[in-house]
């Protein structure tokens, strides 16, 4: 049988990590089968954020679940997965699924996650985070999840956003241990000598 992964997005910005998170288990993963849940203000941004048509993204997934029907298949826990990744994570969402309040498809399967204790990955997406958000982000990742914000790099010296993205795409991917070609730190010369 195909694994499955569950890929919400929500509405906070950063609609092309979803884009190039789902074109890469499309052509690097294909055993992997992609069931994607999309807010309503995640169609918003995808609009805003790229030019990528909701037609096009769904076509990068293997399923696309309304965010309505709560009856769907990842909405219950039998139904196997490798786990979820919410990319990006608003923090309206955090906090949605930090309390429970499974009133949509996404936080339900987010909800399933924690409580089957599979993989829920969360790229908690906001800037500057109020005490409000990081005593959420706290409370997540005490209930089980991984708070994987997408954080800028140097030492792979990106050359670009897109750089940056892909980065951030294979860092998310790894949780999963599907990331061949991430950049992995080798460690520093420690001959290099540094003037005090």
């Amino acid at each position: 049988m195909d694994k499955r992964l569950v890929i919400g997005m929500s509405g906070a910005s950063g609609a092309p990590l979803t884009v190039e998170l789902l074109r890469q288990l499309r052509d690097r993963h294909p055993q992997v089968q992609a069931h994607l849940i999309v807010t309503h203000g995640a169609e918003l941004t995808l609009a805003q954020e790229t030019d990528v048509s909701m037609a096009q993204l769904k076509s990068l997934a293997s399923v696309c679940h309304a965010n309505g029907n709560i009856g769907a298949a990842p909405a219950s826990g039998s139904f196997r997965t490798m786990g979820m990744i919410v990319v990006p994570c608003s923090m309206k969402t955090v906090a949605g699924i930090v309390s429970g309040y499974s009133d949509n498809l996404l936080l339900r399967a987010a909800d399933v996650m924690l409580k089957e204790r599979r993989k829920l990955v969360l790229v908690a997406r906001e800037a500057p985070l109020s005490t409000v958000h990081l005593r959420n982000l706290y409370e997540v990742s005490r209930l089980g999840a991984v708070v994987l914000p997408p954080m800028l790099t140097y030492y792979n010296h990106p050359a670009s956003v897109e750089d940056c993205t892909r980065y951030t795409v294979n860092r998310i991917l790894s949780q999963f241990d599907l990331d061949e070609d991430s950049y992995q730190w080798e460690g520093m010369d420690e001959t290099l000598s540094i003037d005090p």
